[in-house]
């Protein structure tokens, strides 16, 4: 699972049936001050989350099928969570 912050939301007229009633967003992956910046990436939005949200992220192909309930769904990133704050012990 990794933490991020939704960026945007993904509106698509033609779509694999799979993604029909879900919400898909746009996902920045945060990182510590100095790592390099990840690339953004499509998730299923199952928690409820909207732009400026910070989310947990499942990114493994199984685990977003169970939380759609479809087995065979070509997908792979959902949210899971929304994160209200994040404390770092250095």
């Amino acid at each position: 699972m990794i933490i991020g912050k939704v960026i945007g939301t993904i509106v698509s007229s033609v779509k694999h049936p799979t993604y029909n009633g879900w919400k898909i967003l746009l996902v920045q992956p945060l990182h510590l001050p100095g790592e390099p910046a990840d690339d953004a990436f499509i998730a299923v939005d199952a928690a409820r989350a909207g732009v400026g949200d910070t989310v947990l992220i499942c990114q493994e192909g199984n685990s977003t099928r169970q939380v759609l309930g479809d087995p065979n769904a070509p997908v792979r990133s959902s949210i899971v969570g929304v994160i209200d704050s994040v404390n770092l012990n250095s």
